[in-house]
C-alpha cells in the first residue's frame, strides 16, 4: 500500500545520526544522502521492502510534526522493540506512553514501544506476539 514514509527535520545531520542508530536495530544500514535540485538534503533507508526518509523541507518553512500521527516500525521480537526504543532514547529521543512491552487488547497481544524523535514525530515499535 505504501511506497515510502518521509518526515521533515530541522536538523538534518542530527536526525540522520538518530535514524542511523535506531534503524540499525532493525537491520537497516546507514541511510544514503541525496541532495535535491533545490539543494535540500534527504536521507533514505531501505530495508525489507520498505523505505523511510528524512528531508529538509524544500519549501523553506520549518519542519513540523503531525499531531495525531504515528509511524510504525515492524520488529521481529520484544527484544528488538526494546533495542529500538533504547537506541532512540540514547540518541536523544523521548520515551512516551508506557515502557516497551506486551499490551493485550482487541488485536491480541502486541509488543509495543513509543518514542518521539528529535523533531517530535511519534514512532511506534511493533511486534505481533
Amino acid at each position: 500500500m505504501f511506497s515510502h514514509i518521509m518526515v521533515g527535520t530541522n536538523d538534518f545531520d542530527r536526525a540522520k545520526a538518530f535514524y542511523d542508530s535506531v534503524l540499525a536495530t532493525l537491520g537497516a544500514g546507514p541511510g544514503f544522502i541525496n541532495v535535491a535540485a533545490t539543494g535540500h538534503k534527504r536521507a533514505f533507508w531501505m530495508h525489507n521492502g520498505g523505505t523511510f526518509a528524512i528531508t529538509e523541507p524544500i519549501n523553506g518553512e520549518p519542519a513540523t510534526r503531525a499531531n495525531g500521527s504515528t509511524i510504525g516500525f515492524a520488529c521481529d521480537s520484544l527484544e528488538q522493540v526494546k533495542a529500538f526504543h533504547d537506541a532512540a532514547v540514547a540518541a536523544g529521543g523521548k520515551s512516551i506512553e508506557d515502557p516497551p512491552g506486551p499490551r493485550t487488547g482487541p488485536m491480541g497481544t502486541l509488543n509495543l514501544g513509543y518514542v518521539l524523535d528529535l523533531d517530535g514525530h511519534k514512532l511506534c515499535m511493533l511486534h505481533r506476539a
